[in-house]
């Protein structure tokens, strides 16, 4: 979710000039053509690029071939035909002078393009800790990994995307360890589906809200200001300006902290440092409110048989930033609150008897503190990487802790523009380009970053979804909308939550939509962390979605849906598609015609759930409609949830 910030911009801005495809005639093809590729198989295989303008470009690929003649501005394009899966294939490209691109170790599978923000870029090492043995023992040669790397762009789409590190990897712990989780669990998943080769590629920018990724022509007819919003941002000088106002602003501001914090000049992290006379908090009654540093220490006895041995510390999750250090040696520096803190103490760090633990919070807004319902411990033994389950030999840390201030500061100011948080600029610079790389399917997880405004979401993604259909000219392009996971405080009482305004968007849409399926993660999430580390279950949600809408298979059962609905009295009965485990529901709300919303009692049987309230003439019925309905217990047999919804009565 949060923001990147334009210090890596600039340092990366050599990259940008170098993401042209070659204008001197050369033969060229965009990159996502690279050893190790995952081409299409069942459909026709888009392979483009530029050279001289009239020169003949012959492309073969398993025995086929295919000629054409690159145009005026020397752009070219050949379709292959169909293929079924199949592999290793050289892709030999080449103009008629001889000169020529060779491809090796080509595949012939499914290719799957994962999109949205930061739950869509949660890593493999962030979610390492639930699924240690699994990611350990894993590795398929016919599953390949590719990243797109982050860009933005201001004036129209782009023809290529810029250099990235994971392009056509074969999966692997090495290869996934920064690659997104979800699409790792999808591919393993779906290979071992289809026993054909699996290419995921992975074009996620976390915080972004979704208008970033429609075309302006998209949104001119109903969004015009938007698209002039975008068109405020394409003087490049002005933009570069801000960039290095903001970068200095920045450097400045750390550099007065450094200078004022008395924890630095005096040392606060040194292991024989006297910090008797410092403050004393409980960790979870602690509010420090300031802008600046604030210094924690905390001591802890290690026994005889744990002394030198490797350990993790486990800090749970933490707002905002934290340097950490034990016993006077940093472990550890997480720069934004999301991450979960997970620091490995070397070997021969941890002594027998008294050991420090220091933390250094560096805080520009809000409140400083630590999140309670994450581990905070010392872990040991070949089990520590684990949370799934907790490892068995720890020692847990005390909720009490040493406590002084550092340097106080004024606010930073900031004159970040953000590009990536305008319209149009993420369609521009990172999905335009992709186009027409054949894909069996698109998965869509956003919309955290549109919760503040969520009345327009409905119509945002049905934008979107035929924007990205036109660019590919496949009208019924398949899509899975993953619908956001419960998270925030649970409320017993119903609420006007605008999490689950936008889930109702997503809903709706894979309603209406044709070719477009629902992963709902409402029973996935965590109260504290709006990362919820589960996306192996999510993924095998979205497989199901795939198996149904790609490989045809009509046997699957997914997600339960109203298909009726009828009110006797203060009775509603809804009438489902399928049946659900019996018993008495959770989270069902009904409301009359002055639109206030009651809880009410609900009952399943069969494929019928009988809602009853103190309403006498029923309007409305919503279902887990709550930033976090962690009560939800409404299930189909095969274990998903019934999602969220709202329907009329009347």
């Amino acid at each position: 979710m949060r923001r990147i910030g334009w210090t890596l911009f600039l340092m990366l801005c050599p990259l940008f000039l170098s993401n042209v495809v070659a204008e001197d005639g050369a033969l060229s093809l965009p990159r996502l053509f690279q050893d190790g590729m995952v081409l299409q198989r069942g459909q026709p295989i888009p392979v483009w690029g530029k050279a001289e303008p009239g020169k003949t470009i012959t492309v073969v690929l398993n025995k086929k071939q295919c000629q054409t003649t690159a145009d005026s501005v020397g752009r070219w394009r050949v379709d292959l035909p169909k293929m079924k899966a199949g592999g290793p294939y050289l892709l030999e490209v080449r103009s008629e002078e001889q000169e020529a691109r060779t491809f090796k170790d080509v595949l012939i599978g499914d290719v799957w393009l994962l999109s949205g923000q930061s739950n869509i870029d949660v890593t493999i090492e962030r979610v390492y800790p639930q699924y240690v043995k699994e990611i350990d023992s894993y590795e398929n040669a016919d599953i390949r990994l590719f990243r797109v790397q982050n860009e933005t762009d201001t004036h129209g789409p782009k023809d290529d995307i810029r250099p990235t590190q994971i392009n056509w990897k074969p999966l692997s712990k090495q290869n996934a360890w920064l690659f997104s989780a979800v699409g790792y669990f999808l591919g393993k998943r779906m290979y071992e589906k289809t026993k054909v080769p699996q290419g995921v590629i992975v074009n996620s920018w976390g915080g972004t809200p979704i208008e970033a990724w429609i075309s302006a022509d998209s949104l001119q007819q109903d969004f015009p200001l938007l698209v002039e919003r975008t068109r405020l941002y394409q003087n490049d000088e002005y933009v570069r300006t801000q960039a290095r106002a903001n970068m200095l602003m920045n450097q400045q501001w750390d550099k007065l902290l450094n200078e004022k914090d008395p924890g630095l000049q005096q040392d606060f992290t040194a292991f024989g440092y006297d910090d008797s006379s410092w403050n004393t908090i409980q960790q979870f009654d602690w509010g420090w409110r300031g802008v600046g540093t604030v210094w924690l220490r905390q001591h802890v006895q290690v026994d005889k048989a744990h002394a030198g041995k490797p350990a993790r510390l486990l800090l749970g999750t933490l707002f905002d930033q934290d340097y950490t250090f034990v016993n006077g040696r940093q472990v550890g520096h997480t720069g934004y609150q999301y991450p979960p803190r997970r620091y490995d103490i070397p070997e021969g760090l941890l002594r027998e008897g008294d050991n420090v633990i220091t933390v250094r919070f560096i805080n520009k807004y809000g409140m400083v503190h630590f999140i309670k319902e994450k581990p905070y411990l010392i872990a040991f033994g070949d089990d520590r990487f684990s949370l799934n389950p907790l490892p068995a030999d720890v020692i847990r840390l005390s909720e009490t802790w040493k406590q002084h201030d550092g340097a106080v500061m004024p606010s930073c100011p900031s004159a970040d523009v953000s590009l990536q948080n305008l319209p149009t600029t993420l369609y521009n610079a990172v999905l335009h380009p992709l186009a027409p790389y054949a894909l069996s399917g698109v998965v869509w997880y956003q919309g955290e970053s549109n919760v503040g405004n969520p009345a327009p979401y409905e119509n945002y993604l049905t934008k979107m979804i035929g924007n990205w259909r036109t660019l590919w000219k496949q009208p019924e392009l398949p899509f899975v909308v993953v619908q956001l996971a419960n998270y925030l405080q649970p409320s017993d009482t119903p609420q006007n939550s605008n999490n689950a305004r936008i889930r109702e968007a997503q809903r709706l849409v894979a309603k209406k939509l044709p070719s477009v399926e629902l992963a709902s993660a409402i029973d996935l999430g965590e109260t504290v962390d709006i990362h919820p580390l589960r996306k192996k279950e999510l993924s095998e949600r979205i497989g199901l979605c795939f198996d149904r809408l790609v490989l045809n298979d009509k046997k699957v059962k997914l997600m339960p849906e109203v298909v009726s609905v009828t009110a006797d009295d203060n009775l509603v009965t809804l009438t489902l598609d399928q049946p659900l485990k019996a018993g008495e529901l959770n989270e069902f709300e009904v409301c009359g015609a002055d639109g206030r919303f009651v809880n009410a009692t609900a009952t399943a049987r069969g494929n019928q759930i009988v809602v009853s309230s103190t309403v006498s003439s029923p309007h409305r019925v919503r279902h887990a409609w709550k930033d976090n309905p962690i009560h939800l217990n409404a299930y189909a047999p095969t274990g998903l949830p019934l999602p969220p919804f709202e329907i009329n009565v009347k």
